[in-house]
């Protein structure tokens, strides 16, 4: 891809960025394994905590004084190969600091070790978690978000999904940040050859195969593994949706906010002009990406029934 057509002010983050060849097995695990040790986030005004006991790992954000009773379950990113909650640390405390909300975030297990349904059983036992531990939390049920980022906001929108047809306890909002959503987007050729920076359609193939368990793209797929073949979106809480313009999954995004829409469904798109993917984590000074995480924050606030300022 052209670096042109990237905002101007992500472009020096852009260009730093190492490949992320998740194809080879051993790389993988080294990446895996430095992940696991990136430094716990410290921050005196929110207590950040590993969960013991919890059906699925979780890391627990909480406020020190003056939290609302309301929260956000967030679902990591990582191509459903990589990541853990430590990788959003930095995020979680922000909005429990700035929001004074409780953050929840699942570490589910990874494919290929562990394909579908695996990862969205763990999301959903973390969730149910939660919901059980509501009052212990100072939570109320009816105000807690279901969110994540890249593969976490596909597993997130796919919960969303189960717990609707399945009666589970229903979030207030979903609050999706450049999901990846469509398995078929991967079996599409012809995007090979554009590039994408940071995350493009071959490292797309290489994740989807290894959680589906087969080749992406196929005529079918099991319920609930990937959120743009659902049949039936109506039901589905308000939703907010953020992709850059030049993000691989820029399409497919904006394609799943329209049958949202269709379907009756309240949705926010906010599409970033010459945006990557992922920018908001590895350039998190820009002024683009403060825009953005204000613009994301302010819905979330608002979804909640939390006062802004």
């Amino acid at each position: 891809m052209d670096i042109e057509l990237i905002d101007p002010e992500l472009r020096g983050p852009v260009r730093r960025l190492p490949p992320l060849p998740i194809g080879n097995r051993l790389v993988l695990r080294l990446v895996r394994a430095a992940s696991a040790r990136i430094p716990a986030a410290r921050a005196d005004d929110v207590r950040v905590r590993d969960v013991v006991g919890a059906p699925a790992p979780l890391r627990l954000y909480r406020p020190v004084a003056d939290a609302v009773p309301a929260a956000l379950y967030w679902v990591h990113g990582g191509g459903y190969v990589l990541g853990n909650p430590r990788m959003d640390d930095a995020r979680c405390v922000a909005l429990a600091r700035t929001l004074g909300i409780t953050v929840v975030s699942v570490d589910y297990r990874l494919a290929p070790e562990h394909p579908f349904p695996t990862p969205l059983d763990d999301c959903l036992a973390g969730w149910t978690w939660l919901h059980r531990n509501a009052a212990e939390l100072g939570v109320d049920p009816a105000r807690v978000a279901l969110g994540g980022a890249s593969a976490g906001g596909g597993l997130a929108a796919c919960l969303v999904q189960r717990l609707h047809a399945e009666g589970g306890p229903a979030p207030a909002a979903q609050w999706l940040n450049s999901p990846m959503l469509n398995d078929r987007t991967a079996a599409r050729r012809d995007l090979d050859a554009v590039k994408h920076r940071v995350w493009d359609n071959r490292r797309n193939a290489t994740g989807w195969r290894a959680y589906l368990g087969g080749e992406p793209g196929a005529p079918t797929a099991p319920a609930f593994s990937v959120a743009a073949r659902a049949a039936d979106l109506a039901g589905l809480p308000p939703t907010w949706i953020g992709v850059g313009s030049v993000d691989l999954f820029h399409d497919e995004d904006l394609a799943y906010a329209e049958r949202l829409r269709a379907a009756g469904v309240e949705v926010t798109a906010d599409v970033v002009p010459g945006a990557p993917h992922g920018f908001d984590s590895w350039a998190r000074r820009t002024g683009v990406t403060r825009r953005f995480h204000a613009r994301a924050d302010g819905w979330l606030a608002d979804a909640l029934g939390v006062p802004r300022g």
